[in-house]
């Protein structure tokens, strides 16, 4: 039978494994709804908002990150500056700028299912 001070470091092991294979999945990508907004004020990062910019709010990514969106729907993909927070909608992981959503396509209806990835 092993010892307290093994039996922790197993556990502290095991954590710290679960919790790159957590980042990782991440980093990987993610899925979900997305919603877009067109505002003229400022962002959470300082900077005014520019409806037509390839921009989006995310609620914990680092302002400056770039995102490869995708359309589950039609299958247009876009690349995207993290700029701001949000969005504030249950159930929405992404607000795109109205630029970003024009391009993937889904102004009309004002809200779609999503993947992203890091670029």
């Amino acid at each position: 039978m092993k010892n307290s001070k093994q039996t922790a470091l197993v556990a502290v092991t095991i954590a710290a494994g679960l919790m790159v294979g957590a980042s990782s999945a991440t980093a990987a990508g993610q899925c979900g709804r997305a919603s877009w907004y067109a505002l003229h004020s400022k962002t959470a990062s300082g900077e005014r908002m520019n409806p037509s910019a390839m921009t989006a709010a995310h609620r914990t990514l680092p302002f400056g990150t770039k995102l490869r969106v995708t359309n589950k729907n039609n299958g247009r993909s876009v690349i995207v500056r993290i700029n701001d927070r949000g969005p504030f909608i249950k159930g929405r992981v992404l607000d795109l700028s109205k630029g970003a959503a024009g391009q993937l396509g889904f102004i009309g209806s004002g809200h779609t299912a999503v993947c992203m990835a890091r670029v």
